[in-house]
């Protein structure tokens, strides 16, 4: 079985490490002559509001991530559960053929490749080759049949996976791949739709060498192909149920301080009385009945 495809080429980026700046202070200063402004105190509203401004971005980060249909947007989920080839269906042989000089670092391109090979029981081969039979920009038969012809020069088992990568200046490129017929248990369609899916996907990504590139496609294919990707809404509800946990614990809290800024202004309020205004109700009225009882005798005995 085969296939192809089609993309744009991919800018080639050199890394130049950028020196981190130095934290330094500086002398002098305007305004107040420098002087440190005093530490603000915490009244504790902030750490919360991190936490609800955490929990929320988490719940839209999971929902996000169930429609895109889990962790990575440009990538097929995983539905089938897949078992490797048997121990012993391939006749072990290279790894690539480079007939555009890409690859420098072969340690970093067969970590992945060998990887594949570890989890699948399937060995890829990748070609890599500046046009097919002469053209830059074969057609799809022409690369089918091109994948096909190298299948059997190159091997003389049906349990590799050939992968031919065609570039050449700026006419984009082309993808095309030719399994043997042992290989078809484990990349069948939907597990070649995603190595395909993840060679656009890395394709455009900066900072990868070209090992580096082919080894994640390879890598990860592997990885995702043979687990059964996970439903994230399991997921996404836990972190809801979290959010309204944490929005109740907040609630909760808020009502708390404020009953016990409201006792403590209360009490605030009662020292801050005065003592005199203190007394018992009783005494005062007794106080004041027996006043008037001698005012009152005292107006008696001047009339008489």
């Amino acid at each position: 079985m085969g296939g192809f495809g089609w993309g744009f080429p991919r800018t080639r980026t050199v890394i130049v490490p950028t020196p981190v700046p130095t934290r330094g202070y500086g002398g002098g200063g305007g305004g107040n002559g420098g002087e440190p402004s005093p530490p603000q105190r915490d009244n504790g509203n902030g750490g919360l509001t991190v936490v609800m401004v955490v929990a929320v971005f988490l719940l839209i980060f999971g929902l996000l991530w169930a429609v895109s249909g889990g962790g990575g947007s440009s990538v097929a989920p995983s539905t089938v559960a897949r078992e490797p080839l048997p121990a012993g269906a391939v006749r072990e042989t290279g790894w690539y053929t480079d007939e555009l000089g890409w690859i420098l670092d072969e340690k970093d391109l067969l970590a992945g490749m060998k990887e594949f090979y570890q989890k699948t029981g399937i060995q890829p081969y990748l070609y890599l080759t500046p046009s097919i039979n002469g053209s830059v920009s074969p057609s799809p038969q022409e690369l089918g049949e091109y994948a096909e012809e190298l299948y059997d020069r190159l091997f003389t088992d049906e349990a590799h996976f050939l992968l031919v990568f065609q570039e050449s200046g700026d006419s984009g490129y082309t993808a095309g791949y030719t399994a043997g017929s042992q290989t078809k248990q484990v990349m069948d369609d939907e597990a070649v739709g995603i190595l395909r899916d993840y060679l656009d996907r890395y394709y455009y990504t900066s900072g990868l060498t070209d090992e580096e590139y082919f080894s994640k496609v390879f890598a990860d294919t592997a990885e995702r192909i043979m687990t059964v990707t996970k439903s994230p809404w399991p997921v996404v509800a836990g972190l809801f149920v979290l959010l309204l946990l944490g929005a109740g614990g907040y609630l909760w809290w808020s009502k708390a301080k404020e009953k016990r800024a409201q006792e403590l202004k209360a009490a605030q309020d009662l020292l801050e009385k005065p003592l005199e205004t203190f007394g018992d109700t009783e005494a005062e009225r007794l106080a004041a009945k027996y006043q008037q009882e001698a005012a009152e005798s005292r107006t008696t005995n001047k009339k008489e």
